[in-house]
This record gives structure tokens, C-alpha cells and sequence, in this order.
């Protein structure tokens, strides 16, 4: 049997949040519902949600700068669920890393299709067996695991930090990834670290990666932006 899925609604106003809670316990799910993006922090820490559905009017916090450092730090599916109705807070959520976007007042039966969509295309990842692995040239880096390892199977350490960051990276191959990005993803959601943090884990990241400062193949400079994760190329037949 599947298990149910859990449901985590951030929505400050309490009618809404309730009518949404409803809707998704007819449908069998579990759910969690906060009002402000403090209590979705604290409420983040040390559960498991399958799907998160994000209003951006919040009392404390933005939605967007929410779902931006959600997405740095997760793979959470997020549907955006706001009264905006701007072509460019739609945009904006969808380049942070929102699954979808969705405009109050919306059709219930809609929701749930969409929601739906998102689980099933989830649930392969969600029941995948074994650490997820992504190969780093000669090393091999166990998302799952949190370990970096050579070819004869020695681990090389990291840091809390170091594994965040490059974790980041390896799950957006080939695509920019701000400082400001990364930064979330450091960030425990007590205090955020400066910029510069950013560049000095990079830097000890390409050292225990072997990589070349002044020519980095693994981790490359975009400057003044962010930096990127090339993947090692696999050799053809």
C-alpha cells in the first residue's frame, strides 16, 4: 500500500488554509498547515512533506524569496497559490524552482489534478532504492549518503557546508546557480552567511575535487553571478 501523502500548506489566511486542509483530507492526504514563513521553517525541520503549496502574501516573508531557498535546499514539489495574477511573479516563481503556479480564486478539482500530476511524476524519485550517486570525474558523490568517495572507495570529508553547496550544484547540472541560491542552501535558517562564504566552500570544494583554481572543469566561475557543475562527460562507444 502507498502510503498517504503529506501536505504542506503555507497560507496565512485561516479560511483558506481550512477550505484547502478539507479538500486534501477528502482526498486522503495528510496535512500540515502554517501562516508565516517562520513557522514553515520551523515546521520543515525534521519532516518529510511530499508536495508544498506556497501562498506569497505572507505576514513575515516573502513567497518567492520562501520558495527560492526552499528549492536550494530541496526537491520538494511547490504549486504557488496566490492572488497574484502578474505575468511577473508567475515567471519569477517558475525560475526560482516552483513546480507550478496556480491564481485565487482557483477550481478545487483543478488543484487536485495538479497536485496529482506532481505526486506521480515525484513517487518514481520518492521510491528509487539505494543512495543516489552523481560521478565527479574519478569520485563519486552519494547525495543520499552524504559522502564523497575515490575509486577504491576511501571517503574524502566534508563539511555540513561543503556538502550543501556542492550538492547544489550536482542537482542542477550544466545551469547558473546565483550566490544568493547558494547561499539559501547554506543557510539553517537561524542566520544567513555573507557572499563571501559562498566563494571560500567553492574553493575548498574544487581543492578535495582535484580541480584546477585557474581552470576548473568540475565547478566553473560565471562571473559576477555564480558559478555552475559541468558533469563528467561519459565517453561514447
Amino acid at each position: 500500500m502507498t502510503h498517504a501523502a503529506h501536505v504542506l500548506i503555507v497560507e496565512d489566511d485561516e479560511l483558506v488554509q481550512g477550505l484547502l486542509a478539507a479538500l486534501l483530507a477528502e482526498r486522503g492526504m495528510m496535512v500540515t498547515g502554517v501562516g508565516s514563513g517562520a513557522e514553515m521553517a520551523a515546521v520543515l525541520v525534521g519532516h518529510h512533506f511530499d508536495i508544498v503549496l506556497l501562498d506569497l502574501e505572507l505576514p513575515d516573508e516573502d513567497g518567492l524569496v520562501l520558495a527560492r531557498r526552499l528549492r536550494a535546499q530541496s526537491d520538494v514539489p511547490i504549486i504557488v497559490v496566490t492572488a497574484r495574477q502578474g505575468r511577473e511573479d508567475r515567471v519569477a516563481a517558475l525560475k526560482i524552482g516552483a513546480d507550478d503556479y496556480i491564481v485565487k480564486p482557483f477550481d478545487p478539482q483543478e488543484l487536485i489534478l495538479r497536485i496529482d500530476n506532481l505526486l506521480s511524476r515525484a513517487a518514481p524519485v520518492a521510491k528509487g532504492s539505494g543512495p543516489v550517486t552523481i560521478q565527479i570525474g574519478a569520485l563519486t558523490l552519494g547525495l543520499n549518503e552524504h559522502a564523497l568517495r575515490r575509486a577504491d572507495g576511501s571517503t574524502i570529508p566534508l563539511t555540513p557546508a561543503e556538502f550543501s553547496v556542492l550538492s547544489a550544484l550536482t542537482k542542477a547540472p550544466r545551469r547558473v546557480l546565483s550566490r544568493n541560491h547558494l547561499l539559501d542552501a547554506l543557510s539553517t535558517g537561524a542566520e544567513t552567511p555573507g557572499e563571501r562564504v559562498v566563494d571560500v566552500v567553492v574553493s575548498r570544494l574544487r581543492k578535495k575535487l582535484g580541480d584546477n583554481p585557474k581552470s576548473p572543469k568540475h565547478i566553473r566561475t560565471v562571473t559576477e553571478f555564480g558559478y555552475i557543475f559541468q558533469p563528467t562527460e561519459q565517453p561514447s562507444d
